[in-house]
Formats: C-alpha cells, structure tokens, sequence
C-alpha cells in the first residue's frame, strides 16, 4: 500500500480536529482506552456528545481552550492506504506551524465553515498550500448541518474559492460539503445532501493519483552519511547513506558526485533489508560506487547529463517565523538538504499581501508569519533546484545560530 501524507488547514473553529478524529473514528483506528478517555473528558467538560477533536488536542493547553497550538500527527490505515495526517492550527501566530505540517504533505485539506464562508485565514492558507506546492488540495466545507444542509450556500463557498484560487498555483481542487460533527460525507454519502453527486472525503482520499506527483526524472541523492565499518570483515567497505529526494537510481548507473564532478558507477543500492534492484524516493538506501572517492554529508550524487545548479546566491520567497523582525543584512545559518552553511540576507525585494497578493515593495523587514520575497548569498555552495521542480533540493529553513531557533522556511525560485 502507498502512504498518503495530508496537513489539514483552515481558520479558528473551522472543525480541523474534529474532522481528523472522526475519520480515525469511523476508520475504526481508535483504541478502547483512547476513545473511553475521549468520552470521560467530553462529559467533564459538560458536553452531551463525544468530542472527538480531543484525539488530536494533546496538549493541556489545547484541550482547556479549545484549539490547536502544535501540530499533531496522526496515522490510520484503510484496505486500500496508509495515511498520515498532520492536524495543523487556525490561529494567525500558529501560521508557521501550518507551514511545518503541510511542507511534507501530498495533499492539504482546507476547511471552511459553511456559516462563515471564505475568511482572511482560509485564503492565507490557500495561498501558502499553492507556496509550498502541495500537489492536491480538498476545500472541505463543514458544518452544513448548521446551515441546513443548503446547496445555495455551498455553490456560493465553492465559487468564491474558486475564483480565488484561479490566481494561484494549485492544479487538482476538490470541494465537498461536510459535517465534521455528524460525519456526513465523509466516510460515506451524505443522506442530507442529496444534491451533491461527487465522492466522499475518504473515498477521494483513498483513490486520489499520488505516483504522478513523484519526480522519476531529475536523479538527487544528498548524502548524509558515510558508513565505513571499523573491522576485518568490512575494511574495504565504503557506503554513502541518506534519502533518495528524487529520481530512480540502480547498479550500474553512470553517476556524478558534486560538487567535485568526479564520474563513477553504482555498485549496489541496498536498504537494511538487503540489495535492491533500484531505489527512488522517498526510500532511504546505501549505495556504494565502483571507485573510492572523496565524498562527504552534504555532497550530492547525480546523473551526469541532469546537474542541479551549484550557486551561491539564491533569489527564495520565505515565511518568517520569528517573533523579531528579519531585516537587509541580518546574517544566519541555512539548512539545505543535508548541508549547512552561513548565509546573508542581501535584499528584501517586497512583501505579500496575503488577501490581495498585493507585492509591498516599501517594506524593509519581515515581521512573525509574513511572507516576502529575499535575495541570499551563502558562504558554500549549495547544489539547488528551483523549488517548482523539486520540493527538496529547492527547499531550506534558516536558523538563528545563537538561539539555535528555526526562524524561516524558504522555497528556492532561482540560483545563480
């Protein structure tokens, strides 16, 4: 079975956790002693009916307010998939960890309350699914019990949407009314809803085309570890281990290794399991090369004739997730792949409206949860592709190097 990662998204009480506990509920991925203590605080908190937003609320925080703070994962599986889903918060000030949850994710659901509409923080999240070029999006609109079921509602929500998101990057939409609460559409059709011909959610979560969205072409091994056993048996073996980002890689592949541009050949590709006939991602191998090279964590290993860029100035758009203000000048640490480096924050081109996509170019700093568009110079080079054409080697996060704090996530949109 493949696995499907899903960040859900959307504004404050949009029914985000209660829509993850149903599906684990009605999926039957609930344990006894979860669900006993599920209900035993539902009627401590004087509620007539099971919460299940609660399964995903873990933290003391959460469960005595009533939402979200930190991302939670959740796994269950069906006959058909094995699914991941990252419950992400609504709040404003949360908005970075919506961007941690939904930078890993195949798909992003975004909820929307039927008696609300579109609001400011379902647009910023649209957008910010199109920034991080999650393949597919679900535009879920709950609570249609409270709205009487009404298709007029729904056909205004979905219109608006659509229209916004004509403007961004998203190729595959799907909008389903729903209702979190009674589990109306979601595991299986909605009997209140008979005006509503498409699938339910779960139906589209399980049957939505994810192996198109891997990139098969572009061969990208980040090295991350050398493994060189200390003993008699194993004194010849070399093995350079990490996570296949992209491509397909198999024994007797001409390669190169950057950013020395040294050729060699693939010997064997294994997992702990053994030996493959190929590997490609997301799986974690060890491959060995016919000729004994100087390689180390954060080189790369790549087809000869498909060559990321090897740059050291980079124009990105970022999301800052510090509470101090990013400014010109302002010097940090940037991960990239499995390299780090030191990196330098040469002009902030502009800041974008979230609700507009209006581009500020009188801005000079970054304020928590902004968005902006930088040019960056590193001290190394680093091997990148533009983030359109590959999540990984197109993507980074800066890090404050006194605080040790991850303070931006960035997405590359040219190398230099």
């Amino acid at each position: 079975m493949d696995l499907l990662r899903i960040a859900t998204a959307g504004s404050v009480d949009d029914g985000k956790s209660t829509l993850i506990g149903r599906l684990l509920f009605d999926s039957k991925a609930i344990f006894t002693d979860q669900l006993a203590s599920v209900e035993k605080t539902s009627q401590e908190r004087g509620t007539d009916y099971t919460d299940l937003a609660l399964l995903t609320d873990g933290l003391r925080a959460e469960r005595e307010q009533g939402i979200t703070i930190d991302v939670a994962y959740r796994y269950f599986a069906t006959p058909k998939r094995k699914f991941i889903v990252a419950d992400t918060p609504g709040h404003i000030q949360y908005t970075r960890n919506m961007v941690t949850g939904a930078s890993t994710s195949d798909l992003s659901i975004i909820l929307v309350d039927a008696r609300k509409g579109l609001v400011e923080q379902s647009r910023r999240h649209a957008f910010l699914v199109s920034l991080l070029n999650v393949p597919h999006l679900v535009v879920a609109v709950n609570k249609m019990d409270l709205v009487d079921w009404s298709e007029e509602v729904f056909d205004q929500i979905r219109s608006e949407f659509t229209n916004y998101a004509a403007r961004l990057n998203i190729t595959d939409i799907q909008v389903i009314p729903v209702s979190a609460l009674t589990g109306d559409n979601l595991v299986t059709r909605s009997e209140n809803m008979p005006w509503y011909q498409g699938a339910s959610l779960m139906h589209h979560l399980e049957n939505v085309q994810i192996a198109s969205d891997l990139n098969m072409v572009d061969v990208r091994f980040p090295v991350q570890y050398v493994i060189r056993p200390h003993n008699n048996d194993y004194h010849d073996y070399r093995g350079y281990a990490g996570q296949v980002a992209s491509g397909v890689l198999k024994a007797g592949d001409q390669v190169v290794v950057l950013p020395s541009g040294l050729p060699s050949t693939i010997k064997e590709v294994r997992t702990a399991d053994g030996p493959v006939a190929e590997a490609y991602p997301p799986m974690s191998v060890t491959i060995r090369l016919d000729d004994e090279l100087d390689i180390s964590r954060g080189d790369m290993i790549v087809r000869p004739n498909n060559q990321p860029k090897v740059a050291q100035n980079f124009e990105a758009m970022i999301c800052w997730m510090s509470e101090k203000p990013m400014h010109v000048g302002q010097k940090l640490a940037i991960k990239h792949t499995t390299k780090t480096a030191r990196a330098l924050v040469k002009e902030l081109r502009y800041g974008l409206n979230i609700n507009t996509l209006h581009r500020d170019e009188g801005v000079d700093v970054l304020q928590l949860n902004e968005i902006g568009r930088i040019n960056m110079r590193t001290t190394q080079p680093l091997l990148a592709d533009e983030y359109q054409k590959n999540r990984i080697t197109g993507g980074f996060i800066l890090i404050d190097e006194i605080a040790n704090n991850t303070v931006a996530a960035g997405m590359i949109i040219e190398a230099e």
